[in-house]
């Protein structure tokens, strides 16, 4: 029997004249960054610190037979030579959400079997990064090679080679589920579209690779840790305890991400290695990814499904149910286990009332570089395979591509998807009819058709309607197992708050540094907004894992929200103290008292009032002209957990509210495939966002652009490619191509506002939508344009290659 809890938190009043939620103001962030003082990893190597290389497999699949260091250890400048099997007795296995760790132990140097290209064996420890590169090339590695296993469906196959022998197959996890009556709804349908989707794998390329600065104290025991990658801070207990030292004896301190896309999220392995060498030499020791680490071994490559996927409809466009079976191929290891998936069956309906939904999720296992997050978490892959079957409908049953759409969207809220996940709000037809007339989508119909006939020009024109799921909570993570080992519900995040005695005030974090909807500016504005100060006057400071509160970090497009309800908390706290405060200095009931233009005055006496500085001053040099109950200082801390959370059925038939603030966005591009070259043109791209309340128009636009970039890149460009024999073949820019300036289009972008009923300020997470949105746009106006020749491209990245393919298949076949 399904039981399910659907209570909601209470609906929040929103008010309406903000001053600085919802301003386009410059981030408070960019004068040190511009000024080149950001602090990045590699702006804090000191002298005298010591550098790591590492020793990368040249196999795909093959057992270590012997190794030898004697020539490396013998190296100018060499202080270390550490081994996969001298890594092991250091070091315990690297923290895993995977299913069934035991049995596909991930450490951070391979000890006895490599399993993809790019796996470290050893590292060197020396002077300089020069002579620790030319030191690892002396090591002498005795392998014994194994066939390797590159095609999922291949190695689903009997007799397959085996990635895990203890594993006893390459599936590391195999689960149908249900939810709703799909079999009535399939059987009521007027018409079943049918279709075999593939996206390949690409990765976030960040501009500054995952790094750590490591420095172990062998005198106190302590390891102090800088690093680009901090997040699930909450959970660093576990990288303590990989390194073998206690959790109160490790400081990770975060530095400036230098970009991330989600390739940095909890990227431990960086930290692990950097610690472990220092606590071998006695030395500060750097470890920076070069760019052939990042892309072979960063163990954050994305998502690579294959799809066989059902859609149910009526003939007047009414979609009814859906059926996805989907092979994901996570590579040699699987350190979050299947949790894109789940981001995936947050809004596996998209905007549409889609009654029911099977999902068959098989998570394969492969000699490739495992699979972490990159933007969208798999939420972007489910946009696309849902928006290429809608698409696909409207032309099998000759329907318009835009009506089949709105006759579909979801209009009241909230509104529950069969998979138990909820949309808090929206408003699907304000979106759309913005996009419309933002493309001039009328006019380019009429240009297309013209255009085609009096030249010959083959134009696209690519309308999605898709969802932005927002702020995901733990349930995610272990709702996939019916008896889960650790059912966590807590991802919580932290802001201290702190006003000086001269009224300035100071926000302390507590995870990633500059990462995601720009921390800093978003605090700034949000702090400026309860206490009606100026953002840029607002301080904003990091604290590492020894003395932080409890903070995840980015991830799921959740920093905003949650850092705006920590922010709250915390102000409610100090303004409680700041009252009490207030009334005694103005001899007044607090009840009288009234906040108005940064500080507490009477009601109907304006000018009997406190300034927050007043107060301050007060509090922290007037201890004795206060009641004993009022301590001096001003200072308050509010650690805020996820808003609306409902656990999960126990048969599974619902999956509860676990990522609850959806969004939603429209693109419309228009572009010209060229058939001779099978090369991709904008000729337009129109882009609207509804994320909730806007906190700052400037930098959402920022995401939305930056985003759609990396989605042209996964569209058109991007593929992390690997050969039969498991070689990786795009190990640099020059092979993995990454869209410039040039190839990404000017957009026009618009914005929508659907506050969240449950959130502060009605705020919805952001920072994902460009990429959730882009491949599957591109892909519909690809298929828009080559329609008239009888082609359908369903494999990304549509590459030059790729369409000149399919456009010679087709002509073949007429």
């Amino acid at each position: 029997m399904t039981i399910v809890d659907r209570s909601a938190p209470p609906v929040r009043t929103h008010k309406d004249n903000r001053k600085w939620v919802g301003k386009s103001i410059r981030r408070v962030e960019d004068p040190k960054f511009l000024r080149g003082k950001g602090g990045y990893i590699a702006d804090l190597v000191t002298p005298g610190m010591l550098h790591v290389a590492v020793l990368r497999s040249p196999h795909a699949h093959a057992r270590i037979a012997a190794i030898d260091t004697v020539a490396a250890l013998s190296a100018p400048g060499v202080h270390a030579v550490i081994t996969g099997a001298r890594a092991a007795a250091l070091c315990d296995p690297l923290p895993d959400f995977g299913p069934d760790p035991a049995n596909h132990t991930w450490r951070c140097l391979a000890v006895d079997t490599v399993r993809y290209v790019g796996e470290g064996v050893a590292v060197v420890v020396a002077d300089d990064r020069y002579l620790a590169e030319d030191a690892a090339a002396l090591i002498e590695v005795e392998y014994e090679p194994l066939d390797p296993v590159v095609d999922p469906e291949r190695a689903l196959a009997e007799g397959a080679p085996l990635v895990h022998e203890p594993l006893g197959s390459n599936c590391a996890y195999d689960r149908t589920f249900d939810f709703g009556d799909v079999e009535t709804d399939f059987a009521e349908a007027d018409v079943v579209i049918r279709d075999r989707l593939r996206w390949h794998r690409s990765g976030g390329q960040p501009l500054e690779t995952v790094g750590a600065i490591a420095d172990f104290d062998h005198a106190t025991g302590e390891l102090t840790v800088h690093t680009n990658s901090l997040s699930f801070t909450s959970y660093l207990f576990m990288v303590a305890g990989t390194l073998k030292i206690p959790t109160n004896k490790l400081d990770i301190i975060p530095v400036p991400a230098g970009g991330s896309f989600g390739s940095k999220l909890f990227a431990t392995k960086p930290s692990v290695i950097a610690g472990m060498c220092s606590r071998e030499v006695g030395r500060p020791v750097v470890y920076l990814e070069d760019r052939v680490d990042n892309m072979s071994n960063c163990d954050h490559h994305g998502s690579d499904r294959v799809y066989e996927v059902e859609l149910a409809m009526m003939r007047d466009g009414t979609m009814r149910s859906l059926k996805i079976d989907t092979i994901d191929d996570y590579g040699a290891y699987i350190q979050f286990g299947v949790g894109h998936h789940g981001n995936a069956l947050a809004q596996v309906t998209g905007p549409y009332r889609i009654g029911s939904v099977r999902y068959r999720v098989r998570a394969v296992l492969t000699n490739k570089n495992q699979q972490g997050a990159y933007r969208g978490f798999g939420s972007e892959v489910n946009n696309w395979m849902l928006e290429q079957m809608v698409d696909k409908a409207a032309r099998e049953l000759g329907l318009d591509p835009v009506q089949v759409r709105r006759q579909n969207f979801v209009r009241t809220f909230p509104h529950f998807i069969p998979t138990g996940n909820v949309y808090d709000s929206g408003n699907y037809d304000a979106v759309l009819d913005q996009a419309l007339k933002l493309s001039d989508y009328d006019r380019w119909r009429a240009e297309q058709q013209r255009l085609l006939e009096e030249e010959g020009r083959y134009i696209g024109i690519g309308l999605i309607t898709a969802q932005e799921r927002s702020v995901f909570s733990a349930t995610e993570f272990w709702f996939w197992f019916d008896e889960p080992g650790a059912p966590v519900t807590s991802m919580p995040e932290s802001v201290t708050l702190k006003v000086d005695a001269t009224g300035g005030i100071t926000a302390t974090l507590y995870s990633c540094a500059f990462w995601g909807n720009s921390p800093e500016t978003m605090v700034a504005q949000l702090v400026a907004e309860e206490f009606d100060v100026d953002p840029f006057s607002v301080s904003i400071v990091y604290r590492g894992s020894l003395d932080g509160l409890p903070a995840t970090g980015p991830g799921g497009s959740r920093t905003t929200v949650m850092l705006a309800g920590a922010v709250e908390g915390a102000t409610a706290k100090i303004k409680a103290k700041a009252r009490q405060a207030a009334a005694h200095l103005l001899e007044i009931d607090p009840d009288d008292l009234e906040w108005v233009d940064g500080g507490y005055q009477v009601k109907g006496v304006p000018e009997r009032r406190k300034s927050l500085g007043d107060i301050a001053i007060a509090l922290h040099l007037f201890k004795h002209s206060f009641p004993e109950e009022i301590e001096s200082g001003l200072e308050d801390s509010k650690v805020f957990d996820h808003p609306y959370t409902t656990m999960p059925s126990a048969d599974r038939k619902d999956l509860g509210v676990f990522y609850p603030f959806m969004g939603h966005a429209c693109h419309v591009p228009v572009i010209e495939v060229d058939i001779e070259t099978g090369g991709v043109r904008f000729l337009s791209y129109a882009a609207v966002h509804d994320c909730g309340t806007l906190v700052n128009p400037r930098s959402l636009a920022g995401h939305i652009v930056g985003g759609t970039a990396q989605g042209i890149g996964t569209a058109l460009y991007e593929e992390f490619v690997y050969d039969d024999d498991g070689q990786l073949q795009a190990t640099s820019f020059l092979d993995y191509l990454i869209p410039s300036a040039m190839e990404v289009p000017e957009l026009k972008i618009g914005h929508a506002e659907t506050p969240s009923p449950y959130t502060p300020h009605g705020i919805k997470g952001g920072g994902e939508g460009g990429r959730m949105m882009a491949p599957a746009a591109l892909n519909v106006a690809v298929n828009d344009a080559l329609a008239p020749l009888g082609v359908r491209v369903t494999e990304l990245p549509m590459t030059p290659d790729r369409l000149l393919t399919a456009i010679r298949n087709a002509r073949e076949s007429r």
